[in-house]
C-alpha cells in the first residue's frame, strides 16, 4: 500500500479491511512525509505501532 491510499482508508467512512503481519488493523493516523502510518489492532486499540505503509495490505 502507499501512503496516499493509506491516508484514503483512514478518512473513508467505509471500514475497510487492512492487515499488517496478518493481523487486522485500524489505521489511525498517515505520515505522508516519511510513509509511516499509526496502527492498532482492531481488538487491541491500546497497542499501538508506527508501521510502513507499504507492510499494510488491503
Amino acid at each position: 500500500m502507499n501512503a496516499q491510499r493509506a491516508q484514503e482508508i483512514m478518512e473513508s467512512a467505509d471500514m475497510r479491511r487492512v492487515t499488517y503481519n496478518g493481523d487486522n488493523v485500524y489505521i489511525e493516523h498517515v505520515d505522508q512525509g516519511t510513509g509511516h502510518a499509526t496502527v492498532h489492532p482492531i481488538d487491541s486499540p491500546e497497542q499501538k505501532y508506527m508501521v510502513s505503509v507499504d507492510q499494510l495490505s488491503e
